[in-house]
């Protein structure tokens, strides 16, 4: 059987879900109202769903309670003023180890909510929770909020007491404890939720790779003497825009002197004949997915200087070595042990993060440089996590520096980058 072929006329709802090998080789068409015939949505959500109770019985909860958007969207669909809501709190939700998902928010997301399969109950008894909308009465509605979600976990938390709590903030905790509950941070069942991905989310990853790829060639394209750094970076958010995505998170282009040291945000700064151009796009693109992908380019005419060269292929050379370290039940010790080392005189200044999770935004794991040694913790990869895989390269003090990074798709036979644009073969140079 052709599963690619399937997906391309249209045949969505397959009894025999695609492995996530054959799901790293398809992406689905551009227009968003095609690839939403062309997705399962309700097995996506359905295995969203039964991961996040899995990881709530296994962490001894009775329930938790849901406030950041992306999270709300990875445990039900509901999407709703996504980018608003990362900063002020409006809707919430309650997820019990058992029984009925209930749901809170404005009209808006009541009426999304009403169309997801995900969501049992939907409540417009919303509470004013963040300072924004409850002012000085602020800590009277934490209270409030505490009772509305404790009548939930005696009803439904199954005589658990124990509940998960996301970014209830200083009030809200002290609320939560003082009517009995025993809080917990969310994060970590949220985090070995969403760790292993299923064929359709990888599926909705591809498609938000396929927008921020063409919003690459699109900045290739617009490379020219003379243009901003913020006029060349805008291309990107069409992109992501036009192709049905949501947002990018950070302004992470730079230009010239500005590429070292990096993450210096994208200015006025006009990019001139001969600078080196580096970006990493952090996209946030259809169905709420992240394409998180670093590039550099040389801007014309002329060709690249040796020195150019040299940082692009150390950094290239470290890309490939490293994504041969994903591997299934690779120690992330041992990636750290295996990594590959730069030349000492270039060496001395890398990313923050040697490798790091990626699904809806970035996620866990991260596995840090040996510098950073004070931050490591144990792990491993599994199969169906999908891994950043990182370098910068730039002396300390130096003019300029090369940032590339790759998304890879870890699977039983072996990584798979899922990234796929090209490297510039006019900065890569093997003799180095």
């Amino acid at each position: 059987m052709n599963r690619a072929s399937d997906y391309e006329t249209g045949i969505a709802a397959n009894p025999q879900p695609m492995t996530l090998e054959e799901a790293a080789w398809i992406t689905p068409p551009t227009q968003l109202t095609d690839t939403e015939a062309m997705l399962d949505m309700p097995r996506l959500r359905r295995y969203r769903q039964e991961r996040l109770r899995e990881q709530i019985k296994l962490h001894n909860l009775g329930g938790v309670l849901l406030t950041d958007p992306l999270s709300i969207r990875y445990a039900t669909g509901v999407r709703n003023c996504a980018l608003f809501q990362t900063h002020i709190h409006a809707g919430y939700l309650f997820v019990p180890a058992e029984g009925p998902v209930v749901y809170f928010d404005s009209s808006p997301g009541r009426y999304t909510g009403s169309q997801l399969e995900t969501i049992d109950v939907i409540r417009d008894d919303l509470l004013p929770v963040s300072y924004m909308f409850a002012g000085s009465r602020h800590e009277e509605w934490c209270r409030k909020w505490a009772l509305q979600i404790k009548e939930l976990m005696d009803q439904y938390g199954g005589g658990n007491p124990r509940i998960g709590l996301e970014k209830a903030g200083t009030e809200g905790t002290i609320a939560f404890q003082s009517v009995g509950l025993e809080v917990l941070d969310a994060g970590a069942p949220l985090a070995m939720a969403r760790k292993i991905k299923s064929a359709e989310e990888i599926l909705c990853m591809n498609q938000t790779i396929a927008v921020a790829e063409d919003g690459m060639t699109r900045m290739r394209n617009a490379l020219v003497n003379g243009i901003t750094e913020v006029q060349l970076w805008s291309h990107m958010w069409q992109a992501n825009i036009e192709g049905g995505g949501e947002w990018i998170e950070y302004r992470l282009l730079a230009s010239g002197e500005r590429t070292n040291p990096w993450q210096q945000e994208a200015g006025s700064r006009m990019i001139r004949a001969g600078d080196l151009v580096c970006f990493d796009c952090g996209m946030i693109g259809p169905f709420g997915y992240g394409a998180d992908i670093s590039r550099a380019f040389h801007c014309g005419p002329g060709k690249p200087t040796d020195h150019q060269r040299m940082l692009y292929t150390q950094a290239w050379e470290e890309i490939q070595h490293n994504t041969e370290l994903m591997q299934p039940g690779a120690d992330f010790n041992d990636i750290i042990a295996n990594r590959y080392i730069q030349p000492e005189a270039i060496g001395q200044q890398t990313y923050p993060a040697l490798c790091h999770g990626l699904g809806m935004g970035d996620e866990w794991p991260v596995v840090y440089y040996p510098a950073d040694e004070q931050f490591h913790f144990d792990g491993q990869l599994e199969a169906g996590m999908v891994i950043c895989v990182e370098s910068y390269v730039g002396e300390i003090g130096g003019n300029e520096g090369i940032k590339l990074e790759n998304q890879v798709l870890v699977t039983e036979s072996g990584p798979i980058t899922l990234s796929r644009y090209p490297f510039e073969d006019g900065l890569l140079n093997r003799e180095f």
